[in-house]
């Protein structure tokens, strides 16, 4: 059976449905958003995916054409932006440090960097037994949902940025509980878009070269996600491929379990609180810029990876400049 995956779609009369993805795609009754749903499903103690099962309807969906006609929307969101907050993890996959470690090995003068200590302190312990508490990953502060693109969308770089680049990814994707239990719904394929040039110039610009829009794919993947994932990240220029590389996730592929990046994550207070909704990115180890490649306005973006049917694409644009003046009251 073809792994099961929920999706969004706004028809367009402006009405919003979610649709249940096995062997074949079904609307479902009753709710109108994936959050909607794993709140009922918390409440009546279910699986996300047996609540699905109980409200699938007769009426079937063609994927592919819903995705072409961009009526599908991003895995998750919520009415409120502001309770989607986005973050990520780092440094996670197996060979994530060489690109990282690259960009700053020349201010290091021949050390190790800060990168590569990290990153082998997440090969060391990134992997604790169960019940305990492992390696503290590097974490970043993305934004919150209304930087959340959906799926052939643009990317839009602000005109201060130096770069804009993709990141092909998994993202988990977590509501919390009313009693601030995080409930991890399942996983979607990211591009965790950032500015790569902005970062080389000093790792302490990390944080700038984060604060970007991302985009999920439609497809929100239930269940605990296999362990070796493969994909393709691949840039499209007038038509033709200009740079395609594969990459690999999963925890196959990574330092860090799953489970250590969510308690390091979910271990702050303020990140437990009810009704919120968190995208996590797990990170990646495949860059285009790391071959040298320099995106231009109307690139487009392609993230392909089994189990996952549809392609995440997006292009990129280019945002006006938005002088900001700050008024004394």
């Amino acid at each position: 059976m073809t792994a099961a995956r929920l999706l969004q779609q706004r028809l367009p009369d402006g009405s919003r449905r979610v649709i249940l993805a096995e062997d074949d795609a079904r609307v479902l009754t009753g709710v109108a958003t994936t959050r909607q749903l794993a709140q009922i499903a918390i409440r009546e103690g279910v699986s996300l995916l047996d609540a699905a099962r109980a409200r699938r309807s007769d009426e079937a969906v063609d994927l592919a054409a819903a995705l072409a006609a961009g009526t599908l929307l991003a895995a998750i969101d919520h009415e409120d932006g502001a309770r989607v907050l986005l973050a990520g993890t780092g440094l996670t996959h197996l060979g994530s440090a060489a690109g990282r470690d690259a960009m700053h090995k020349a201010a290091a003068a021949g050390n190790q960097t800060d990168s590569m200590r990290l990153f082998l302190e997440g090969m060391d312990g990134g992997r604790p037994e169960a019940g305990q508490v492992g390696a503290q990953p590097e974490w970043f502060y993305k934004g919150d949902g209304q930087g959340l693109v959906a799926p052939e969308a643009p990317l839009v770089s602000p005109a201060f940025a130096q770069d804009g680049g993709e990141e092909p990814e998994l993202a988990g994707i977590y509501l919390i509980g009313d009693d601030g239990t995080p409930f991890r719904l399942g996983v979607a394929l990211a591009n965790e878009f950032s500015d790569h040039v902005t970062e080389r110039h000093n790792y302490l610009w990390l944080a700038h070269s984060k604060l970007r829009q991302a985009s999920l794919g439609a497809e929100l993947l239930l269940g605990d996600p296999p362990a070796d994932i493969r994909g393709t990240s691949r840039i499209e220029r007038d038509g033709a491929t200009l740079w395609e590389q594969p990459f690999l996730t999963g925890e196959a592929n990574m330092s860090h379990s799953l489970a250590n990046l969510e308690h390091h994550h979910f271990k702050y207070a303020s990140f437990r609180r009810p009704g919120d909704i968190h995208v996590h990115f797990f990170g990646t180890a495949t860059l285009s810029c790391a071959d040298g490649v320099q995106t231009q306005e109307g690139d487009v973006f392609v993230i392909e990876a089994a189990p996952f049917t549809l392609p995440l694409r997006n292009p990129l644009a280019l945002a006006a400049p938005a002088p900001v003046t700050v008024q004394p009251l």
